[in-house]
């Protein structure tokens, strides 16, 4: 059995253990003061962006400028066949693929670069178990971004039919 008087003592030690273990901050980890309430007077307030540098940025995360096509490529793989059929769907077509059913609503692409990449608007409908799989966009250079969780089906964007 531990003295009374030992145990106190250990428990100081374990209880300071991780006060004593830290270092000071060093200069540089500091707390940053924002200028314009600093009492320093050669601190020196950031400029605001003008606006037209605000709608550069804007334009900037916006993307590309699309162009809408008139239909899309699609490929479908069946996984234990391993067989993969091609798609020619027109805007508000609807094919069947196994048990899924494919509706196409939009597909657009780069105005600048039509051959770059594509986006189609799906939705992907089991028929058997009348539930809806996938419903989104779909795109071609990342079909891993937004793909069709299904354990038997993959499909995929090819490309976009332009007018």
């Amino acid at each position: 059995m531990i003295h009374p008087l030992a145990r106190a003592g250990l428990c100081l030690l374990l209880a300071a253990g991780p006060a004593l273990a830290q270092d000071e901050p060093a200069q540089d980890q500091q707390l940053m003061i924002d200028p314009a309430f600093s009492d320093d007077p050669d601190a020196v307030v950031p400029a605001e962006p003008s606006a037209a540098e605000r709608q550069r940025a804007a334009e900037a995360a916006r993307g590309p400028e699309t162009a809408r096509g008139n239909g899309a490529e699609l490929r479908g793989l069946d996984k234990v066949t391993g067989r993969t059929q091609d798609f020619s769907l027109a805007v508000g077509e609807s094919v069947q693929f196994g048990r899924l059913r494919l509706d196409l609503a939009e597909c657009r692409y780069p105005a600048s670069d039509p051959s770059s990449d594509a986006y189609a608007e799906l939705t992907i409908t089991d028929s058997q178990a009348n539930a809806r799989l996938f419903a989104g966009w779909m795109i071609a250079s990342s079909p891993a971004l937004s793909a069709l969780d299904d354990p038997r089906y993959d499909v995929w964007v090819i490309s976009c039919n332009r007018a």
